[in-house]
C-alpha cells in the first residue's frame, strides 16, 4: 500500500503503525506519532491498523540551543 510519511510517499507492508515503526528502523526509539493528523499514542501503535492513502507523522525530541 502507498502511504505517506513526514512529507515522503512510501511503499509498505506494513499492517499497522507499530509494524511500520519496526519497519522504519524506529521500533523502540521515543518518538511522537500521527496518522492523518489524529494523534497515537505508543499503547495503541501495535492496533493502530493502516490503510492506503494514510499520512503519518513521526516526530523526535531534539536537544539543542
Amino acid at each position: 500500500m502507498k502511504i505517506i510519511v513526514n512529507g515522503e510517499a512510501h511503499e509498505i507492508g506494513a499492517p499497522t503503525l507499530a509494524a511500520l515503526l519496526d519497519d522504519l528502523g524506529k521500533g523502540e526509539a521515543k518518538v511522537a506519532t500521527s496518522v492523518n493528523e489524529a494523534f497515537v499514542s505508543k499503547q495503541q501503535r501495535a492496533d493502530h491498523a493502516l490503510q492506503d492513502g494514510d499520512r503519518v507523522e513521526i516526530i523526535a525530541p531534539r536537544q539543542g540551543g
